[in-house]
């Protein structure tokens, strides 16, 4: 399965370990209002967007699917559904007590 992890300023990784996933996440922690989010896509178009806010988004940014979220996920959480995504469970993912649209605020 193909991947890649966004991160604040841009900068595409295609399938990067785990410990560059917590790198990324970390970037989090920096302030910069400009670059809010850092992201996974899967090769099927499932994207998974994290904000410093603890705001997550799901959505598929290659087809015309209503977005979710959830609020106040824990880092830890994200690095556990950015690694089930990567592996394509995207059930796992969608188990998730997302809520329909999209918070601003991220």
């Amino acid at each position: 399965m193909t991947f890649v992890v966004r991160d604040r300023w841009g900068m595409m990784r295609h399938a990067p370990p785990v410990e560059t996933m917590c790198q990324v996440l970390a970037t989090l922690d920096i302030e910069d209002q400009e670059h809010a989010d850092v992201s996974l896509t899967h090769e099927s178009g499932w994207c998974l967007s994290a904000f410093p806010s603890g705001l997550l988004i799901w959505e598929n940014v290659e087809a015309d699917e209503e977005l979710r979220h959830m609020t106040g996920v824990p880092r830890e959480k994200v690095l556990e559904l950015w690694q089930a995504l990567a592996q394509g469970d995207l059930g796992r993912i969608n188990s998730e007590p997302w809520a329909i649209g999209y918070r601003a605020g991220g």
